[in-house]
């Protein structure tokens, strides 16, 4: 036997706690900016809380800018937009604020702005994100307002190719924002359905990462721990958003699951990803929704792993004692349990199902999948979720 090799990464200067956005004038003068986008969408953007963040950055001596049209899963063409306004507002960097997709959108502009290749040349394929002038990426402030993706502490964004409806990661180390400041406080005004939708794409974050087959220990770890936070405070945060103590331990949980993931990731967000392309359904919930038939599909690989992280979190150590949690909980949080029943009804047939099944074998995080993800495959999960 050879011993284990791989390269790792770990995120950045993280500024957590309740009341630390305030530090935001602080944070941005570490990263060396002095002319910031701050990049939201139309609801984070128009909310009391991005005003007096706009406020003391102008306190401060601080001349921001604002761009507030993030869509739910970034396109393209937002991020064209987007990158005109960086450009046109003479902007030295990015305030990325809000959920997961201002964050995706704030950091590939902040990579795009310096760049002259079009952006899917840099998708996270091989090594091209050596293809990047490095010395034009502008620097990041991230502040989530949600608690799932944990893009906040990654080197990537998802973005929808809109010629193809797939969705893309683009991938560079130096994404990764400088600062990040995780105030729970942000995400108290969340609604119960986001609050459950992000948590649970924090929960598949950590259990993807936990079952991917590739070596990384640290990881691992880091995913079981995030898992147990998951259980026992998002049901809590669902129930009284203004628990501050349940959303603070969430927003350790999102930004654990992104940490996590450089495991790995699997089919669920394989199958997610075209199904949210396709449809522009909400990404964590559609994690949720197609949890259960991933789980099953991988069974045969995972089924001592999963006892282990079950005994963990206090329950039988059991593969059924686990499904019955995940369940549990998905029942709590009213997650829909067919995609069909998705945004008030989704129609597909069997067309459809043969594009998202294609479109899901060649998503980069099925290759993470602890059984092989053929096309046959991937079509029975996506009708038997459906």
């Amino acid at each position: 036997m050879t011993a284990p090799k791989a390269t790792w990464s770990y995120p950045t200067a993280v500024r957590f706690g309740a009341g630390r956005i305030a530090e935001l004038p602080d944070a941005c003068r570490a990263a060396g900016l002095r002319r910031p986008l701050l990049v939201t969408d139309p609801v984070v953007g128009a909310m009391p809380m991005t005003g007096r963040a706009l406020d003391a950055l102008r306190e401060a001596g601080f001349a921001p800018g604002v761009f507030d049209r993030t869509t739910p899963n970034p396109t393209g063409s937002d991020l064209d937009a987007c990158v005109a306004a960086f450009r046109d507002g003479g902007h030295d960097g990015v305030v990325a604020f809000g959920g997961g997709s201002a964050l995706d959108l704030g950091k590939c502009a902040a990579f795009m702005a310096g760049q002259t290749r079009p952006v899917w040349d840099f998708e996270d394929i091989g090594d091209w994100w050596t293809r990047a002038n490095a010395d034009a990426i502008a620097p990041v402030v991230a502040v989530p307002t949600t608690a799932g993706t944990g893009s906040e502490v990654g080197r990537a964004g998802v973005l929808t190719n809109e010629e193809t409806h797939t969705k893309k990661i683009i991938f560079h180390p130096k994404m990764l924002p400088a600062v990040v400041i995780a105030d729970p406080e942000l995400t108290v005004g969340m609604p119960p359905a986001i609050t459950a939708g992000t948590g649970m794409d924090a929960f598949a974050h950590c259990l993807e990462a936990y079952c991917s087959p590739f070596y990384h220990p640290m990881s691992a770890g880091i995913a079981v721990e995030g898992m147990r936070l998951v259980a026992e405070h998002l049901p809590r945060a669902y129930a009284d958003g203004g628990d501050i103590e349940a959303r603070a331990h969430m927003m350790s949980a999102a930004a654990m699951g992104a940490v996590a993931f450089q495991k790995g990731l699997g089919a669920i967000h394989a199958l997610s990803h075209p199904v949210g392309a396709l449809f522009d359904t909400h990404h964590g919930m559609t994690n949720a929704v197609v949890m259960p038939v991933v789980l099953r599909f991988n069974r045969p690989a995972i089924e001592a792993r999963i006892a282990r992280l079950a005994a963990y979190l206090g329950l039988a150590p059991s593969f059924e004692a686990f499904m019955e949690c995940v369940i549990g909980l998905r029942a709590t949080l009213d997650v829909p349990e067919r995609l069909s029943a998705m945004k008030g009804g989704l129609t597909a047939d069997a067309a459809v199902f043969d594009r998202i099944a294609a479109m899901a074998v060649e998503d980069p995080t099925a290759g993470g999948n602890p059984v092989d993800l053929t096309p046959e495959a991937a079509r029975r999960l996506i009708e038997e979720a459906w």
